[in-house]
């Protein structure tokens, strides 16, 4: 059975097996006449990796084929790249399916969707991988006898955000603390590091401290405050009433954003 074919509207493959033979010199290097539009990665949002976690974000797209062949004579794998060409994406090292379908219903365009795999440890070794990735795709027609016909790499499909995931905690002492007291409010910011598989300070890092009054729903900022070096944040606030105290930061271009949770204070 040749790799990543389909007898269905659904295929599931372990994508750097399907994707390896387009990366190999081929006979069947003609145009496949497929074409893809409207991918979308992750909800069009950028995809969040920490240090341990395996991260399957969703995509879908849409796909047309040439007329008189089938539709599970023809595929398309999705997959990512960075930093180099879309064929050296596909062959060292790039970001791969766990899973692509389309439903087939005889008619044309289909619409398509599955996910990709990301295991930390062996997919992301450099924290350049915090970057903008390529969307491309291999794209293949099989014939009624069962042999690969043509191939390509389709690029251009679009990018998507990997960013490293952060943490922030927060700790408000003394507590409880007389009203018109003074507060000192800690935390620290922490991101992960792909190659020393392991969350990391985040230094120099800018933190919105927020206060939410018992009994409401809402957090109002209080002030900003830059991490240290080490990714260490510290400040001072008047105790007037009770309350959550908690830090939270948007990303940036190559983190994401993190919110603690909230740290409550009695004020007596």
């Amino acid at each position: 059975m040749r790799a990543g074919r389909s007898s269905g509207s659904a295929v599931v493959l372990a994508g750097a097996l399907a994707l390896g033979a387009l990366a190999a010199p081929s006979a069947a290097a003609a145009d496949t006449g497929i074409s893809v539009t409207r991918m979308v990665v992750n909800g069009g949002k950028p995809i969040v990796v920490g240090t341990t976690a395996k991260v399957k974000p969703g995509f879908t797209f849409r796909m047309t084929w040439p007329s008189g062949v089938k539709l599970a004579d023809a595929q398309v794998f999705p997959f990512l790249y960075h930093d180099t060409t879309a064929a050296k994406g596909d062959a060292d090292g790039g970001i791969y399916i766990s899973s692509v379908g389309c439903g087939d219903n005889g008619s044309q365009p289909a619409d398509c969707g599955g996910e990709f795999y990301i295991e930390p440890r062996y997919t992301l070794d450099s924290d350049n991988d915090a970057t903008t990735w390529k969307i491309a795709a291999g794209a293949k027609i099989w014939g009624s006898d069962d042999k690969l016909k043509s191939q390509e790499i389709l690029t251009g499909l679009g990018t998507v955000q990997v960013l490293r995931a952060a943490k922030v905690t927060a700790n408000a002492t003394p507590e409880p603390v007389a009203k018109g007291g003074t507060l000192t409010v800690k935390g620290a910011i922490t991101r992960a590091d792909w190659v020393k598989h392991k969350y990391v300070g985040f230094g120099g890092k800018a933190a919105r401290l927020q206060f939410r009054k018992k009994g409401s729903s809402t957090y109002t900022t209080l002030k900003t405050v830059r991490a240290d070096s080490a990714g260490a944040l510290k400040t001072t606030v008047k105790a007037a009433a009770d309350g959550y105290y908690r830090w939270t930061f948007g990303a940036t271009a190559t983190t994401g954003g993190a919110t603690s949770a909230g740290d409550y204070v009695d004020v007596s």
